[in-house]
């Protein structure tokens, strides 16, 4: 994984969550396929996080922030937002693109209700990894699944999107899982402009993002600490994401873990209504290209 840069291997730390939940008796979705994708490093970076995330023994009920219930629940709820809003594009096969698609393995084990032109963006060198590691496995994907090797803070990348085959001019449904807040204000806010410009009205666009205060609490202290030494800080949140989202086009709701439609029993933090102040947050944002 030597061709991989420090937020790049986060993917693999990403299939170890994944393949660990697999695991529970209780999962909350199925992913046969994330062991043979998280390699010894991804398994490096999760025991790191569970060092980073258990509770302290010098100050008893101090908050932990749930990190692997947290990656649970996202992962379900953008595999049931994508299958939804496969069936609510109508017409031809759905057009579904996920940036920053890392070791994600949707193309293989959701249920897609109709045909599906999936397209995954990432760097050259994850998307290689990838293809590896799942020959091993001889699994074929259950939509037509197009890669693409680009790095997303690229200016070019939607013209390369388009010699792929998709379709600017027809609505199509985005997903920017673990990107934005490993990227500047300045970085999230030109791939939102990438993918505002790259797609219908209509379209649908999801993606997950912390907020501004989640960088000065106490409680994220370690879990913030562990992916800064990893080479690979957080650099960015937003408090208000529906007024960030709005001001590229998208108009979007956010959802707290926790909350109703994104609880599945599995989240043990307090869920504080929007207006309490200086609480870390985190949301799972969806909505539409306007």
């Amino acid at each position: 994984m030597e061709a991989f840069d420090a937020v790049a291997k986060t993917s693999l730390l990403t299939s170890a969550l994944r393949a660990q939940e697999n695991l529970r008796e209780d999962r909350l979705y199925e992913d046969p396929y994330a062991a043979h994708l998280a390699t010894a490093l991804g398994w490096d970076l999760f025991g790191q996080v569970a060092d980073a995330t258990r509770p302290s023994s010098t100050q008893p009920g101090s908050q932990v922030t749930s990190t692997f219930d947290y990656n649970a629940i996202r992962t379900r709820f953008f595999d049931e937002y994508l299958v939804k809003a496969t069936v609510d594009q109508g017409g031809g096969p759905a057009q579904v693109v996920l940036a920053a698609a890392g070791m994600d393995t949707r193309a293989y084990r959701l249920a897609w209700p109709g045909p599906v032109n999936l397209y995954e963006l990432d760097r050259p060198a994850v998307l290689a990894a990838k293809e590896s590691a799942l020959e091993v496995v001889s699994v074929s994907p259950g939509v037509t699944r197009r890669t693409l090797g680009v790095d997303l803070l690229d200016d070019d990348w939607s013209a390369r999107l388009r010699e792929r085959g998709y379709r600017p001019d027809e609505p199509s449904v985005w997903l920017l899982e673990g990107l934005l807040y490993y990227i500047t204000e300045q970085q999230a806010r030109r791939v939102l402009d990438q993918v505002r410009k790259a797609s219908a009205p209509g379209s649908l666009v999801a993606a997950d993002i912390v907020s501004a205060t989640a960088f000065t609490s106490p409680a994220m202290q370690p879990l913030l600490d562990a992916f800064d030494r990893w080479g690979c800080p957080w650099l960015f949140g937003h408090d208000e994401p529906e007024a960030f989202f709005a001001e590229h086009g998208i108009k979007a709701q956010a959802v707290q873990p926790g909350e109703e439609h994104a609880d599945y029993g599995r989240w043990r933090d307090a869920v504080h209504p929007r207006d309490v102040p200086d609480v870390e947050r985190v949301f799972l944002v969806h909505g539409r290209r306007t």
